[in-house]
């Protein structure tokens, strides 16, 4: 997703806190304990439900988002999360127990997930709740301490989070830091165990970077191009019904949201009719005033996306007001490779629909560029499914949907390459924020005296036969 620095206040003159009272709490253990983790997991389901409407009108502030978008995609989806979190927890804690060499018989071997300790969780301003609490459930359930950092571009969201965290969560355990590039370049210099960010590739470097000084492990939620490959073989109506689902919610403003389209040249015509179709059924014919529908976050970014337009062959949208943040549902086909809209995440409510031979081009259109957060395919064709999962890399596939895949809580969410590092969501969220500590327990029962003999042939043949 592009990086929050392009239009960062340079202060926002919030004091950057100190995080020596959460590692103080921290070194107690009261966060080790299955008590303390599931009594604030269910505090913040009681923030989320009690608050709802609070967080509703923040996010429309915001983003306009509307009720039942701003339930789906932030304030339902965060509740889940903290369900399926309070489920698991009790067993996600227990030891795994693993297998032990005869070498080391009689033993027992496990492997025991521990709190990392202090976390910096930095959130994005397109789900500037979901965002920051999704990580901060999986830091709660793996027994950390947490700061959040929540988007300053998102000043209503902002606000409340800070204004409500400190009335449901500890204190001690769990703080909010509001502010700009100056806050979060100050809290980046501090010693967290680890650094959690989701936003663009630029920023993503300098947190990596900040952690690298503390040789902290880092998880970065990033984005870049997702693709979406349009096979003939398909159901043309269901599919596009998806694909503007996905495109256009929260107005393009979804780092997993289609980028561009691909599809065999043959089959243009009948799609773009069919898009069009589906956008003004879904939307509307006048978009702007379609309470369903959102704005861009700012005028600074809806001036980004307007740019791209220029000079391209637009078949349906492309109607703004700067003032109103506005941008209609834009279709755009055959762009040049070299313009700004192939070349960087539109981020935004703008589709580009390329055109291709052969199913093979395809693919090998998406390999040949940085690896993306997610890669769509619609067809019904199974080889050409098993071709698109053997042979794309990307954070996440999903075949014959768009989005959908983030609402299983049973798959890891995370990119690879430029798209990011680490995963979250679910039980793999609790490993992110935990460390897998190797234990093993002997017994003084037997004792191998095999092993403590002096060199010998025999010895190494038994050794061998052992191990």
């Amino acid at each position: 997703m592009p990086d929050a620095t392009l239009d960062l206040p340079e202060s926002t003159n919030h004091a950057v806190m100190s995080i020596d009272e959460l590692k103080r709490t921290f070194s107690t253990g009261r966060t080790k304990t299955y008590k303390w983790r599931i009594e604030q997991l269910q505090a913040l389901k009681r923030l989320l439900e009690e608050k709802s409407k609070d967080i509703a009108k923040a996010l429309n502030q915001d983003l306009a988002k509307s009720e039942s978008e701003a339930w789906l995609t932030e304030i339902g989806y965060s509740i889940t999360d903290v369900d399926d979190n309070i489920k698991r927890l009790k067993s996600w804690m227990k030891p795994n127990k693993v297998g032990t060499p005869l070498v080391a018989w009689p033993g027992k071997s496990m492997i025991q997930s521990e709190p990392l300790g202090v976390a910096l969780i930095i959130g994005a301003w397109n789900y500037p709740v979901q965002l920051v609490l999704t990580p901060l459930i999986a830091a709660i359930a793996a027994g950390n301490c947490a700061v959040i950092k929540p988007s300053e571009l998102a000043p209503a969201s902002s606000e409340l989070l800070a204004k409500l965290i400190p009335l449901y969560l500890d204190n001690a355990a769990i703080r909010v830091q509001e502010g700009g590039k100056d806050e979060t370049t100050e809290l980046l210099a501090m010693p967290f165990d680890k650094y959690f960010y989701t936003g663009g590739e630029h920023v993503g470097r300098i947190v990596m970077t900040a952690a690298a000084k503390h040789l902290a492990p880092v998880t970065l939620e990033l984005g870049g191009k997702s693709p979406c490959i349009v096979d003939g073989e398909t159901n043309l109506d269901i599919t596009v019904r998806r694909i503007v689902w996905g495109k256009w919610m929260n107005v393009g403003q979804t780092c997993v949201a289609p980028d561009y389209v691909l599809i065999e040249e043959k089959y243009l015509a009948d799609f773009t009719q069919k898009l069009i179709a589906e956008i003004k059924k879904q939307y509307s014919k006048e978009p702007q005033s379609n309470k369903d529908y959102g704005r861009v976050i700012n005028q600074r970014h809806c001036a980004r996306l307007i740019n791209y337009l220029e000079g391209l062959n637009i078949i349906h949208g492309g109607k703004h007001d700067v003032d109103e943040r506005f941008i209609e549902p834009t279709v755009v086909v055959q762009p040049k490779l070299d313009d700004l809209i192939m070349q960087e995440e539109i981020f935004g409510p703008i589709l580009p629909i390329l055109t291709f031979k052969s199913k093979q081009s395809m693919i090998d259109f998406v390999r040949a560029r940085p690896k993306p957060l997610a890669c769509y395919a619609f067809t019904s064709n199974k080889e050409f499914e098993s071709m698109v999962v053997e042979e794309i890399s990307a954070g996440s596939i999903c075949i014959n949907d768009t989005n959908i895949f983030l609402v299983n809580h049973e798959l890891p969410f995370g990119g690879v390459g430029t798209s990011g590092m680490g995963n979250y969501h679910g039980k793999s969220g609790f490993d992110t924020f935990s460390h897998q500590k190797a234990v093993m327990k002997r017994s003084f029962k037997f004792d191998a005296a095999i092993r403590y003999a002096p060199f010998s042939k025999l010895k190494l043949m038994l050794l061998k036969k052992l191990s």
